[in-house]
């Protein structure tokens, strides 16, 4: 008898995609051998790499990229200085069609950008006529640097409204505003995209960063001849970033709309976080930069294992599941309180706890020279959980929640005869204008 399987097909803006993983718009996805390449070894679709007109030439810096390390993690984060793609429209638009063509089970999202409304309107017929199943407005490269495109017009609330509707006007297929990330409150932009008829949100775009600066030269990395600039970075450190953007937009009533996720994805793990907090696509660009096309199938076998293991069967019933558990810090119940618990049969006894507890926790440990083996006072213990982060150990510190009504006896000052020199008077509202005296 044939084992049941979680179906990962999920229909988006009236699209089924075999699965809801797709090629960002990016290096990854710049011509038809690699996106082929990409489609053999199982990604549900693309977006291809922002089209332009030929009118602007587009000419990338040299060298494009800087990585930055962590530890002993490469690619950390990905810091690239890349443009809309070089190669000519009609390049662009014949790989198109062949993809079209040799994979009509996989989804063409074509991502575009103008530079004045005929244009974006040239550039969505042409996308429409070549077979894509969707449009990608760019409103939000942090490269560019001609007013009005890139995250400079995914800045502006006009411009994001006005492009989205000449756009929609232009053609019948689905379209999706995709949202820069360095701004303070997403969820204004994309209802801008809303207002102008987008059909649906991608986020986020690369965050503005600058990844590292040569300390002889003092150029900011990349280097290219001497200069460098604040640019599009990626990866996994940018992921909260998107699973904050993408959850803000899932969770506003008003805005209600569609939403393909992105931003440090390399994982099943991460995959079902963008999931969990409302995406129901999700785009890679640096993961497969670090790992390749092939991450897609990890991605998909941990992924289904764990919808089996759930007795979960269909997409559907992830998508947005977190966000009722999530809201602002004022409804968190400060009335239970835990500690951490340690188990000291793994402990190989290295000190980090210690370290970290006396210099940025609650200096809750007693440290037994002997044994080499910490001791936990549990009335001084925060639960800030920094000891936990810093084990060696996997699993060796843990949280454990206290029973209801259990309180810390915190201990404000070390010395109690401190006390007599303490100038403290308290302040006391007047109940009359507000001020306190």
């Amino acid at each position: 008898m044939a084992q049941k399987k979680p179906d990962l097909s999920i229909e988006f803006c009236g699209k089924k995609y075999i699965n809801p993983f797709l090629l960002s718009s990016s290096p990854v996805s710049n011509s038809a051998e690699m996106v082929e390449r990409a489609f053999e070894a199982g990604w549900g679709g693309v977006v291809f790499k922002t089209l332009g007109s030929d009118r602007l030439r587009i000419d990338h810096p040299s060298p494009r990229m800087n990585s930055m390390t962590v530890g002993t993690r490469k690619m950390a984060t990905v810091q690239n200085v890349e443009q809309i793609t070089d190669r000519p429209l009609k390049e662009n638009l014949m790989d198109l069609l062949y993809l079209k063509k040799h994979y009509p089970d996989r989804r063409l999202v074509h991502s575009i950008m103008g530079f004045a409304d005929k244009e974006w309107e040239y550039l969505a017929k042409m996308s429409e006529d070549h077979g894509a199943d969707m449009l990608e407005l760019n409103f939000s490269c942090p490269n560019m640097t001609i007013e009005g495109s890139g995250d400079q017009a995914g800045k502006s609330f006009y411009d994001i409204e006005h492009y989205t509707s000449i756009v929609k006007k232009a053609v019948s297929i689905p379209v999706m505003a995709k949202m820069t990330p360095n701004i303070t409150d997403m969820t204004e932009t994309a209802m801008a995209a809303k207002n102008g008829g987008a059909d649906a949100i991608s986020a986020i775009n690369t965050v503005s960063g600058i990844t590292g600066i040569d300390i002889d030269s003092f150029v900011p990395q990349p280097n290219v001849f001497g200069r460098g600039a604040s640019s599009g970075t990626s990866g996994p450190g940018v992921k909260p970033i998107g699973l904050r953007f993408i959850s803000d937009m899932a969770k506003d009533e008003k805005l209600n709309i569609p939403l393909s996720g992105m931003g440090g994805i390399e994982t099943w793990i991460d995959a079902l976080e963008y999931l969990l907090v409302g995406a129901s696509t999700l785009q890679v660009t640096t993961g497969i930069m670090h790992f390749g096309y092939v991450i897609v199938q990890d991605m998909i076998e941990g992924l289904s294992d764990y919808m089996a293991s759930k007795g979960i069967w269909k997409l559907d019933d992830l998508i947005g599941a977190t966000l009722p558990k999530l809201g602002k810090t004022e409804l968190f119940d400060l009335d239970r309180q835990g500690v951490v618990e340690y188990n000291l049969d793994k402990c190989v006894g290295c000190g980090q706890c210690l370290n970290v507890c006396n210099d940025a926790g609650g200096q809750a440990l007693k440290w037994d020279d002997k044994t080499r083996r910490p001791e936990l006072i549990e009335d001084k213990c925060l639960s800030c959980m920094l000891c936990s982060f810093v084990c060696p150990v996997s699993g060796l510190i843990k949280y454990k929640a206290k029973p209801a009504g259990w309180k810390r006896n915190e201990t404000i000052i070390r010395d109690p005869s401190l006390e007599k020199e303490l100038k403290y008077k308290p302040y006391v509202h007047d109940g009359d204008d507000g001020c306190l005296v």
